[in-house]
């Protein structure tokens, strides 16, 4: 990955992907690799915790099928950067989840910089709500939108590289 937010992030919130979702194990390997504090949701009731892992072998099946970490507390430290999924996003950088809420709820007062990996199939008209989170930047396998100030701007390339 080479987004500057990510490459002097600390600590990385990362969802850890399932199929049909951009793959983010390449990235926490990484990520671990590099020494960052690595850390990946855990569904509890109906909020969402950022949890610490060490390694891919310390996720598990859980809530809705998704692998999360076997055990561990919640972080209570700083978080650099959110790396967050979508079912769509806009190139206005509104971000579609898949409709329970919990990463606006966790993202919610927050200072944390948000980048949701979207597939290009999936890039469309998103409607935000008040209670949604705009994201900092959307990248997909062709493109990539970011924020800058109050602007959006948008930046195309072929073959886009995280």
């Amino acid at each position: 990955m080479k987004a500057p937010e990510y490459v002097t992030a600390e600590s990385v919130f990362i969802y850890v992907s399932v199929p049909g979702e951009p793959g983010t194990r390449d990235i926490i390997t990484d990520a671990l690799e590099r020494g960052k504090t690595v850390l990946v949701p855990k569904c509890d009731g109906d909020n969402m915790l950022a949890v610490k892992i060490r390694s891919l072998d310390d996720l598990r099946p859980g809530a809705f099928g998704i692998p999360e970490p076997i055990e561990g507390e919640a972080w209570s430290g700083g978080i650099d950067l959110a790396i967050v999924p979508c079912a769509a996003a806009s190139r206005d950088l509104n971000r579609l989840g898949h409709g329970r809420g919990y990463y606006d709820r966790f993202l919610a007062g927050r200072e944390i910089f948000k980048l949701c990996l979207c597939f290009d199939k999936l890039l469309c008209d998103v409607p935000a709500e008040t209670h949604d989170i705009k994201m900092d930047m959307v990248i997909t396998e062709t493109a990539k939108m970011r924020r800058q100030s109050l602007r959006i701007e948008h930046i195309c390339t072929h073959g886009v590289q995280i």
